[in-house]
C-alpha cells in the first residue's frame, strides 16, 4: 500500500481517512453558537414544564405538615429526574441536529454532567420519599420502606432501577472511570437502560400526577418513546443501513510509526457521508475482541468514493488490537461527527499542532487548508523521532511549513511547546489561528502558550472525542 502525499492543488484528499484521536482535550472549547443556546433552551424550558405540571397537580394540603410536605418535594425530584434522563440521553443519541449544533464533545460533557444531577434527583427522591413517609406515619426508616413496598405497584422494580442509575453514575466518576476499561466501562454503562425501564414502570403505576390521568400518562409515554425510537433509529438502524449501503471491510493495516497504525478500508459510496477533514467516525470492526464497542476515530484524509483510512494510536487493548484485525473483516461506521473543521479558521494563516494519534486529523487539515491557498505551519510533537507517524506525507510547500518536535522533555531540558520555544518555531503566532490536537496535557500546555503569546481565545480551537 503506498501512501499519498498532499499536492499543491488539493483534488480529493489522498486515497485515505486520517488518525484516531482517541484523546483530544478534556477541556474542550464552548459553545455559544444559537443552535447551542437553543438545546439549553428546550432542557431548561421542558424542566420548568415538569416544574408546572408537578405545581397543577399537587394538593395545597400536600404542604400542612413536613411530612407531607417532603413528599411533595420528593415527588418533584423524582419528575425532574425523569425528564433529564430523557434529555441526557437524547444528547448522545447521535440526532444530527443536535450534534451540529453543538458538537458531539460538548454533548458528552453535557450529558456528563446531566448525569451526575440526574442521579443526585433521583437519591433526593427516594430519601424524601421515606423520610416524608416516615414523619407522617411514625415509622422508622425500615418500617416505612416495607409499608410503601407493600403500597405502591412496581417499586421494587424501581428499587433495582435505582440500584442501577447508583452502579452506572459511580463507575462513571473519574475516580473509578480511570480503573475500567472502555470495555468494561461501557458494558456497565449500557446497563442504564434496564434501570431507565424499571424506574419508568413505577412512575405510571404509582405516582401521585399519572394515577387516574390519562393526559399525563401519554405525554409521558410519548417523551419515552421518542426517546427510545431516536436511539434505536440513530445508534442502531441508520449505522445498520449505512453498513449494508458501504459494503466496508479493512483493505489493509500498516504499520506507520512506533505505537501507531493506519487502517484502510474500502467500500463503495463513501463520497455520500460528506466527511470533512478534522471529523470523526464512531468505528466498530466486527471481528471477535472488536464488535462489542465502537471507538472514535478520525480520518486521517478525507474519505474518496471508495477508500478511507484511520490513522489509530495503541492507547489502550482496542486501540493496540487493532493492529492484528486482518483484511477482509467487515467494518460499521457512524457518523462523521465533530466541528474541529477548516471553516471554524478566520485567518489567513494557521498553526496545527499535533500530538500522537492527533496527527491524524491534522493530516488531513493540512491538507484541506493548502488547498485553500492558506498558509500553513504543521507543529508534530513526539517522544522520539520514531514516533513522528506520518511525517513524510507533510511535503515543504511554499504554503506548507512541517516542523517535527521529537525528544522527551527530561531529556531535552526544555518543552518544546513552551511560550519562548513556541514563539521562536513560529514567530507569526499572534497573526495565526491555532488548531491542537492530541493528549490532554499537551493540548492544555498548547492552549496556555498560544495564550501567553497573544492568541485571542477564539482562534485556538480544540475538540474531545473521550465518550466516557
Amino acid at each position: 500500500m503506498t501512501t499519498s502525499t498532499m499536492t499543491r492543488t488539493a483534488g480529493p484528499a489522498a486515497r485515505g481517512s486520517r488518525p484516531t484521536a482517541s484523546s483530544r482535550s478534556r477541556q474542550a472549547a464552548p459553545v455559544r453558537g444559537p443552535g447551542a443556546r437553543s438545546v439549553r433552551a428546550v432542557i431548561w424550558l421542558g424542566s420548568l414544564a415538569v416544574l408546572w405540571f408537578w405545581w397543577a397537580g399537587t394538593s395545597p394540603s400536600m404542604g400542612s405538615t413536613p411530612g407531607t410536605a417532603i413528599t411533595a418535594f420528593g415527588e418533584l425530584a423524582g419528575l425532574i429526574a425523569s425528564f433529564l434522563v430523557c434529555a441526557q440521553v437524547l444528547l448522545v443519541a447521535r440526532v444530527p441536529w443536535f450534534e451540529r449544533a453543538v458538537g458531539l464533545d460538548r454533548l458528552v460533557s453535557w450529558h456528563r454532567s446531566l448525569g451526575t444531577t440526574v442521579l443526585l434527583l433521583v437519591l433526593t427522591h427516594v430519601g424524601a420519599m421515606i423520610l416524608g413517609g416516615m414523619l407522617s406515619d411514625h415509622k422508622t426508616p425500615w418500617a416505612e420502606l416495607m409499608a410503601q413496598l407493600h403500597t405502591y405497584s412496581d417499586i421494587l422494580p424501581a428499587i433495582v432501577g435505582t440500584v442501577v442509575f447508583l452502579v452506572v453514575g459511580l463507575t462513571s466518576a473519574r475516580l473509578l472511570r480511570r480503573y475500567l476499561s472502555y470495555e468494561w466501562w461501557f458494558g456497565i454503562h449500557f446497563t442504564i437502560y434496564g434501570g431507565i425501564f424499571l424506574t419508568f414502570l413505577h412512575q405510571i403505576s404509582s405516582g401521585a400526577h399519572f394515577v387516574g390521568s390519562w393526559p399525563a400518562k401519554t405525554v409521558w409515554f410519548t417523551m419515552y418513546a421518542g426517546t427510545a425510537l431516536a436511539i434505536v433509529w440513530w445508534r442502531v438502524g441508520l449505522p445498520l443501513v449505512q453498513h449494508v449501503h458501504l459494503g466496508l471491510t479493512v483493505e489493509s493495516v500498516v504499520n506507520e510509526a512506533k505505537g501507531t497504525t493506519s487502517v484502510w478500508l474500502k467500500g463503495s459510496g463513501l463520497d455520500a457521508l460528506q466527511a470533512r477533514a478534522g471529523q470523526f467516525f464512531l468505528v466498530r470492526f466486527l471481528t471477535p475482541g472488536h464488535i462489542w464497542t465502537a471507538h472514535p476515530y478520525s480520518v486521517s484524509v478525507v474519505p474518496t468514493d471508495e477508500r478511507v483510512r484511520f490513522t489509530i494510536g495503541a492507547l489502550g487493548d482496542h486501540s493496540t488490537a487493532v493492529r492484528r484485525i486482518r483484511p477482509g473483516t467487515r467494518v460499521l461506521l457512524e457518523g462523521p461527527f465533530g466541528k474541529f473543521t477548516a471553516d471554524r479558521a478566520r485567518s489567513r494563516r494557521v498553526l496545527l499542532v499535533a500530538g500522537g494519534a492527533g496527527i491524524g486529523p491534522v493530516r488531513a487539515l493540512a491538507e484541506e487548508l493548502v488547498s485553500q491557498g492558506r498558509d500553513v505551519v504543521v507543529v508534530h510533537r513526539a517522544h522520539d523521532a520514531e514516533g513522528l507517524a506520518l511525517s513524510r506525507e507533510f511535503p515543504d510547500y511554499d504554503t506548507l511549513h512541517y516542523v517535527p518536535l521529537p525528544g522527551r522533555r527530561r531529556d531535552l531540558g526544555y518543552d518544546p511547546l513552551s511560550p519562548a520555544v513556541l514563539g521562536r518555531v513560529v514567530p507569526d503566532i499572534r497573526q495565526r489561528d491555532v488548531f491542537v490536537c492530541g493528549p490532554a496535557a499537551m493540548t492544555d500546555t498548547v492552549v496556555r502558550s498560544a495564550r501567553a503569546l497573544g492568541v485571542p481565545r477564539a482562534a485556538i480551537h480544540h475538540e474531545e472525542l473521550s465518550l466516557s
